[in-house]
C-alpha cells in the first residue's frame, strides 16, 4: 500500500483490510508516520511523535475492537497516556508525563487504535485558532495556508483532512471540535455531556462545558468510534441518556417521519454572519428538504448572550488559575509567568480574584441555558445553523497578545453558535457539505436534543450521501 491508496480509505475501510489480512498493522503505521512527518513540515500540526514505540506496538499488535490496529493521534489536551508526553500547548507545561492512562484512552486502545503522537493545540486549549508559542508557530489550514486551521483541536483537523489518519481524538469546551472541523472540512461531533468518560483523574472540565470526541473523514467512522468509547464511568458526576443501540447500525435506519428542523441564519445580539456562512446553511437546508425533512426558519432562543460570554470567561479563567497553581505547587517555577501567553497570564489573574458567588452564578447560567434549549427544542428535532459566523480566520487575527476578556469577546463573535451548546450539554456536529468556489470549506452545524446523537449521525450520513465530500481530500498535496 502506498500513501495515495492509504489516504483514500476511511478508518473502517482500513480496519476491513486489517481484518481480512490484506495489510498488516505495521504497513499502516509506516504510512501514517511518513505522512505525519510531511504534514508537520507543511502545516505544523503534530507534536510528541514516538515512531519507535508506535512501530513496536504495530509489529506486536493483535487485532481487536472495530478498528483492529489503526494509527491514531491524541490531542495535546493532556488526555493521560503513559507513554505520550503532553504540554497542553503551553511552555509552562512542556513535556508532562503521566503515570496513568485516561479511561477514554484505554477505551480507544481496546477498540483498536494505536496512538503514535499528539496534535497541536493553542495554549490551554482556549482559542479557536491554533497558534501557540509552544508549537513554534501557527498550525496552518491545509486549504489556505494564510488562514487558521481552527482550534483548539486544530492539529487534529489538519491531520484528518490531509490524510495522516482517518480518525483523530478531539475535545470541545466551546467549539473546539466543531471549529477546526469547519475550518478544515471534516466531520466533528461534540457528544452530549456525560456520554464519553473524562476520568479517572477528573469528573468534569470547565464547569461541565467540555466533552471529548473524534474528528473524522466520514460520518460512519464517528459513529463507530463512539460505539467503542461511550458509556458510564464509575463515579462520574454526569450521565447521558441510555444509548438507543449501536450508532453504526442506526445509520441505516430510516426515520419514521420527516424531522422538523429549525434553521438559524442570524446570530445573537445582531453579530454579523458572513454571506458564505448563510449560503452554506441554505444549501444544507435544500438538501434536507430534498431528503424529505421540514426545515423551518425559526427565531433564536431568548438567551442573554453577553451575560453568557461573561460567565464562560469566568469559568475559563478559574480553570487557568486552578491549572497553573496545581503545577506551581508540585513544581515551583520562578519564571512561570513569562512562560504563559499574555491572554492566559491575564486569565490567571482574573481567576485569582473571582468570588465564589461569581463562579456559582456562571454555573447556574449554564444550567439555565440547558433548560432553555430543551424547552426551545420541544418543537424541533434538530437545529441547523452556521458553524462559524465567518470564514476560517486569517492567521494572527485572534492573537493571545492581548488581555483575556478582549480576546474572548472577539472569540465570542466568531463562535456565536457553539459555546452555548457546551453550556446546554447537547450534542452538535459540524458537517462539511459546503465549499466556496476557491475550495475553502464552510461548515454547517446540526444541534440535537440531549442524548440524541443518533439523530445527528443519521441526518449527517444522509447529507454525506447527497453531497459527498471525501473526494475533495485528494486535492490536498502534502508537499513542502
Amino acid at each position: 500500500m502506498d500513501s495515495s491508496e492509504y489516504r483514500e480509505h476511511d478508518g473502517l475501510s482500513l480496519a476491513g483490510l486489517l481484518h481480512t489480512k490484506q495489510v498488516l498493522p505495521v504497513d499502516l503505521m509506516e504510512q501514517a508516520l511518513a505522512l505525519g512527518e510531511r504534514c508537520d513540515e507543511a502545516f505544523n500540526a503534530l507534536c510528541y511523535l514516538d515512531p519507535e514505540e508506535a512501530l513496536a506496538q504495530s509489529r506486536q499488535a493483535q487485532l481487536k475492537g472495530q478498528f483492529g490496529a489503526l494509527p491514531f493521534l491524541l490531542k495535546d489536551s493532556g488526555l493521560a497516556s503513559t507513554y505520550l508526553r503532553s504540554s497542553v500547548g503551553s511552555r509552562l507545561f512542556a513535556d508532562m508525563k503521566s503515570p496513568i492512562s485516561a479511561t477514554l484512552n484505554e477505551r480507544f486502545i481496546a477498540d483498536g487504535f494505536i496512538s503514535f503522537g499528539r496534535t497541536t493545540v493553542p495554549e490551554f486549549c482556549m482559542a479557536p485558532t491554533t497558534e501557540a508559542a509552544q508549537n513554534g508557530g501557527p498550525t496552518l489550514n491545509p486549504w489556505d495556508q494564510t488562514r487558521s486551521a481552527g482550534g483548539s483541536s486544530g492539529g487534529a483537523a489538519v491531520a484528518v483532512s490531509s490524510g495522516v489518519v482517518p480518525i483523530a481524538h478531539g475535545s470541545d469546551g466551546g467549539g473546539s471540535i466543531r471549529i477546526p472541523a469547519a475550518c478544515c472540512g471534516v466531520f466533528g461531533l461534540k457528544p452530549s455531556r456525560g456520554l464519553v468518560p473524562l476520568g479517572p483523574s477528573r469528573g468534569e472540565a470547565w464547569g461541565g462545558l467540555a466533552a471529548d470526541g473524534v474528528l473524522t473523514r466520514s460520518v460512519r467512522d464517528t459513529a463507530a468510534a463512539l460505539d467503542g468509547v461511550v458509556g458510564m464511568e464509575i463515579g462520574a458526576p454526569y450521565a447521558a441518556p441510555a444509548v438507543p443501540g449501536k450508532y453504526l447500525e442506526l445509520l441505516s435506519h430510516e426515520f419514521r417521519r420527516p424531522l422538523r428542523i429549525a434553521k438559524w441564519t442570524e446570530a445573537f445580539d445582531g453579530i454579523p454572519v458572513a454571506p458564505e456562512c448563510v449560503a452554506a446553511v441554505e444549501y444544507a437546508a435544500n438538501l434536507l428538504e430534498a431528503m424529505g425533512h421540514e426545515v423551518i426558519s425559526a427565531p433564536l432562543p431568548d438567551i442573554k448572550y453577553k451575560s453568557f460570554l461573561r460567565s464562560h470567561q469566568d469559568v475559563l479563567a478559574a480553570s487557568v488559575t486552578l491549572t497553573v497553581n496545581g503545577k506551581l505547587r508540585s513544581s515551583p517555577d520562578a519564571e512561570w509567568r513569562s512562560k504563559l501567553e499574555p491572554a492566559i497570564a491575564d486569565a490567571y489573574d482574573i481567576g485569582k480574584t473571582l468570588s465564589a458567588e461569581t463562579y456559582a452564578l456562571a454555573i447556574n447560567r449554564f444550567h439555565a441555558i440547558a433548560r432553555q434549549m430543551e424547552v426551545y427544542m420541544s418543537g424541533y428535532d434538530l437545529v441547523l445553523s452556521p458553524t462559524l459566523t465567518q470564514l476560517p480566520a486569517k492567521l494572527g487575527v485572534m492573537s493571545m497578545e492581548t488581555d483575556f476578556r478582549s480576546f474572548r469577546n472577539t472569540v465570542g463573535e466568531y463562535t456565536t453558535f457553539l459555546a452555548i451548546i457546551n453550556a446546554s450539554g447537547q450534542p452538535a456536529a459540524n458537517v462539511p457539505v459546503y465549499w466556496t468556489d476557491t475550495d475553502l470549506p464552510v461548515g454547517v452545524q446540526l444541534i440535537g436534543r440531549f442524548g440524541h446523537e443518533a439523530d445527528i449521525l443519521r441526518v449527517s450520513a444522509g447529507l454525506e450521501e447527497a453531497a459527498p465530500w471525501a473526494e475533495r481530500y485528494s486535492r490536498l498535496k502534502l508537499t513542502v
